[in-house]
C-alpha cells in the first residue's frame, strides 16, 4: 500500500514538473557607500548659506536590489501562461525582504496574438525614462525627469500601476513593439451622484460635506509604441493618470504625460536622448472665481552617452527640467519658472557577467525655487533660504543572480 502511494505521488510530481516549463529565482544585491551635500542660499544675500550633509551605506545605486520568482508553462498550440513576482529588498539594513511584491506582481497569457498581462506592473510612460538614460535612473546620477515626475502632483501611478490590465504586441513585427495599459481605480461610485457620502476632514477626521472621498482617483490609461532594429531604438509613450477628484466641487485632477526617447550605437559608443512633458490639469464643472489651478507643466530632457573601456563602461548624462507655472489661473501673476539641471558621470567595471564595481557622481543646480536633489537630506528652506545645489557620490558593488 505504501509503495503504491509513493509511486502515485512520484507520477503526480513528474506530471506537474513536465507541465511547468520553467521556474526561476532571480535577484540583484546592490550595496553602495554614498555621500550627499545639499546647499541652500539666500538670493538676496541677507542670510548665510546653509549646507546639510549625509554619508550613508545604501542600496540600488547601479541596479535596484530585488528578489523575484518567475515561471512559464507551455499550454500547447502556441499558448503559454506566465507569472512574475518581484519584491524590493533593502540589503543595507535587511529591514525589507519579501514583505510584498510591489515591484511587479503579474500573471499573463501569451501567444501569436501577443500577451495579456494582469496585476501590478511598470507604466508605459516610465519605460522611456529608464531605457534612454545611460545612468538607468538609479542612485546619485539618476535623471531629473524621473525625480521630478515621481513627486509631481501626487501622481502615484507614474512608475507603476496596480490593478492593471495590459496588452503587449507580439515580438515578430519586424522590430516594432508596443503596449497598452488600463489600471482600475477600484473606488465606489453612486447613482445619482448626490448620493455620494461626504468624506472626512484630513486632520480632524470629522465628516465634511464639502470634501468627498475620491471616486475616480487612481485610474490610469496609457500606451507605448516603439521600434528597435540594429543600432537604432526609439519609442513614444502617453499616459493619463487621475490623481484626485471631488464631486461637490465639480473638479477632477489628472496628470497627462508624453515622452519620446531614442538611442543609437555608433560603433562602440551609444548615444541616448529623451524629451518629456507632464501636465497637471484640473477639469472644473464651473469656472473658478479669482483664478485657481488650470494647468502646470513639467517639461524636461536628458541626453547621454556610454563608452566601453576594456572591461569597464563610462557613463555620462545631462538632464534638465522646468516647471511651467505661467498658466496657474491667477490674474496678473508674474513668476519665474522653477528649473533645475543635473550633470551625472559614472564608471562601471565588470568583474564578471553578474558582478560589477561602480562609481557615480551627480551635481544638481536649482533655480527659482526648484528643490531637486541627488538624494540624502532635504534642503534647509527657512529664513529666506532657497535650494541651490546638490552633490552626491556613490561607490558600490552589484551582483545579479
Amino acid at each position: 500500500m505504501n509503495k503504491s502511494l509513493i509511486a502515485l505521488a512520484t507520477v503526480s510530481l513528474a506530471s506537474a514538473a513536465s507541465a511547468q516549463s520553467s521556474v526561476t529565482v532571480f535577484g540583484v544585491i546592490d550595496a553602495m557607500v554614498s555621500s550627499y551635500s545639499n546647499r541652500s542660499e539666500d538670493p538676496h544675500g541677507l542670510t548665510p548659506a546653509v549646507t546639510v550633509r549625509r554619508t550613508a551605506l545604501g542600496h540600488s545605486g547601479y541596479s535596484t536590489s530585488r528578489l523575484g520568482f518567475r515561471g512559464t508553462e507551455d499550454l500547447g498550440g502556441g499558448l503559454a501562461t506566465s507569472f512574475w513576482l518581484e519584491a524590493p529588498i533593502t540589503n543595507d539594513d535587511g529591514a525589507m525582504g519579501i514583505a510584498n511584491f510591489s515591484r511587479r506582481s503579474t500573471v499573463s497569457l501569451s501567444g501569436g496574438f501577443g500577451e495579456i498581462r494582469l496585476g501590478r506592473d511598470f507604466t508605459p510612460t516610465f519605460w522611456n525614462d529608464t531605457l534612454f538614460d545611460p545612468i538607468n535612473t538609479n542612485g546619485a546620477g539618476g535623471n531629473l525627469i524621473l525625480a521630478a515626475n515621481t513627486a509631481f502632483a501626487g501622481n502615484a501611478n507614474y512608475v507603476r500601476a496596480s490593478n492593471s490590465i495590459g496588452y503587449f504586441l507580439p515580438p515578430n513585427l519586424g522590430g516594432f513593439h508596443g503596449q497598452l495599459q488600463y489600471a482600475l481605480h477600484e473606488r465606489d461610485s453612486y447613482d445619482p451622484g448626490t448620493a455620494t457620502p461626504p468624506g472626512a476632514h484630513p486632520i480632524t477626521g470629522a465628516r465634511n460635506p464639502g470634501a468627498v472621498a475620491p471616486s475616480r482617483a487612481g485610474r490610469y490609461i496609457g500606451g507605448r509604441l516603439g521600434y528597435a532594429n540594429g543600432p537604432l531604438q526609439l519609442a513614444a509613450a502617453y499616459g493619463d493618470s487621475t490623481v484626485a477628484d471631488n464631486y461637490y466641487a465639480g473638479s477632477t485632477d489628472s496628470v497627462k504625460t508624453m515622452n519620446l526617447g531614442a538611442s543609437y550605437h555608433f560603433g562602440s559608443v551609444k548615444l541616448f536622448g529623451e524629451w518629456s512633458r507632464s501636465r497637471h490639469a484640473r477639469d472644473l464643472a464651473q469656472p473658478a472665481l479669482g483664478g485657481g489651478l488650470r494647468k502646470v507643466d513639467l517639461e524636461g530632457y536628458v541626453v547621454g552617452v556610454t563608452v566601453p573601456v576594456g572591461a569597464g563602461l563610462i557613463r555620462a548624462a545631462y538632464s534638465h527640467v522646468t516647471y511651467d507655472q505661467d498658466n496657474t489661473g491667477a490674474p496678473f501673476a508674474v513668476t519665474k519658472n522653477p528649473k533645475a539641471g543635473k550633470l551625472a558621470l559614472g564608471y562601471v567595471h565588470n568583474l564578471s557577467k553578474r558582478t560589477a564595481l561602480y562609481a557615480t557622481v551627480g551635481h544638481v543646480r536649482n533655480k527659482n525655487g526648484a528643490a531637486l536633489t541627488t538624494g540624502g537630506p532635504a534642503f534647509v528652506q527657512t529664513a529666506g533660504l532657497t535650494p541651490k545645489t546638490s552633490t552626491g557620490y556613490d561607490f558600490g558593488i552589484r551582483h545579479a543572480f
